[in-house]
C-alpha cells in the first residue's frame, strides 16, 4: 500500500531531528526551474500570485532569493520532518523509529507544488507554493500543467518497486488533482472521516486532515497492505462505519 499526503503550510526548521541519511527529491530540476521563475517576482507580486498578507509575501520571497543547489544542509531538513501542519500533528513523524522512517521512505509520498513529489526523507528547503496556484510558465497557465504526467509516472514507478497494489490517498483534493487517476496502476482507496456535530456525522477539516495523519502513521507502523486490513484503523476514537463505507471509501467514524 502506498500512502499519498498533502504538504503542510506551517513548517519547522528550527528543532534538530536525528534522522537518516537524507536523500536527493527525484524532480529537483524541474523544482529549479520553478524557482527561477518566482526569482524574478517582487514580493508584491507573490503576495498577488499566493493571495497571502505583506508579511508572508516578504517571508516567501526572500526564501526563494536564498533557494540554491546543491542544498545547504544546514537550510534544509527531511521533508516529513518540515512539514508541521493539521496531518503532520497526526503523523508524528518524530516518533517513528528509524525503521520505520525507512519503511516510510518505500510507501509514503508528499505531494508538493515546488517538487512535485517528495519522499519522506528527501531534504527540502523552507518554501510556499501550493498546488493549486496560477504560476504560468512555458508549459502552461497552472502547476498542474508543469507537472503533467510527471507525478503519476512517480507514482506508479513507486507502486511498482513497493509491490502496492493500492494506493491510499490521505491528500486533500487540491493535491490528488496532480494525479492522473484513470493511469494509475493501483487501486485508489479513499477514507473518509466524520466526527459528530449537532446531532450529525461530517468531515470537520482540522479533525479530518488530522486523522489522515494519524491513518498514515499506523499504516507505516503496522505495515499495513490491504484495506480489508484498513478497516481495523481505530485510533482516536475512530471506528470503522459498514454502513455508510464503500470498498474505494470507507468511512471512519468518532462521536
Amino acid at each position: 500500500m502506498l500512502i499519498v499526503l498533502s504538504p503542510a503550510k506551517t513548517l519547522d526548521y528550527e528543532s534538530q531531528p536525528k534522522v537518516p541519511a537524507r536523500t536527493t527529491p527525484e524532480w529537483i530540476a524541474e523544482s529549479e526551474k520553478l524557482v527561477e521563475l518566482l526569482k524574478k517576482k517582487t514580493p508584491k507580486q507573490i503576495q498577488t500570485l499566493m493571495g497571502v498578507s505583506d508579511n508572508l509575501a516578504e517571508l516567501n520571497h526572500g526564501r526563494y532569493q536564498d533557494w540554491q543547489l546543491p542544498m545547504p544542509e544546514a537550510a534544509s531538513r527531511p521533508a516529513v520532518l518540515a512539514f508541521k501542519g493539521d496531518v503532520y500533528l497526526g503523523l508524528q513523524a518524530d516518533r517513528l523509529t528509524e525503521k520505520q522512517l525507512q519503511y516510510a521512505q518505500d510507501h509514503l509520498r508528499i505531494l508538493s507544488g515546488l517538487y512535485g513529489v517528495l519522499r519522506p526523507l528527501d531534504a527540502m528547503l523552507a518554501y510556499r507554493l501550493e498546488m493549486g496556484t496560477a504560476l504560468k510558465t512555458r508549459r502552461g497557465k497552472d502547476l498542474y500543467v508543469f507537472w503533467g504526467t510527471r507525478i503519476t509516472q512517480s507514482i506508479n514507478e513507486q507502486l511498482a518497486a513497493s509491490h502496492s497494489r493500492y494506493l491510499l490517498n490521505l491528500a486533500s483534493n487540491e493535491y490528488f488533482r496532480s494525479i492522473q487517476k484513470k493511469s494509475v496502476q493501483a487501486e485508489i482507496i479513499a477514507p473518509v472521516f466524520k466526527d459528530q456535530s449537532n446531532g450529525k456525522y461530517r468531515v470537520i477539516s482540522y479533525f479530518a486532515k488530522k486523522a489522515r495523519g494519524t491513518m498514515a502513521s499506523w499504516v507505516i507502523r503496522n505495515k499495513v497492505k490491504t484495506p480489508a486490513k484498513l478497516v481495523k484503523f481505530a485510533e482516536d476514537g475512530y471506528r470503522y462505519d459498514s454502513e455508510s463505507s464503500t470498498e474505494s471509501a470507507p468511512v471512519f467514524l468518532r462521536g
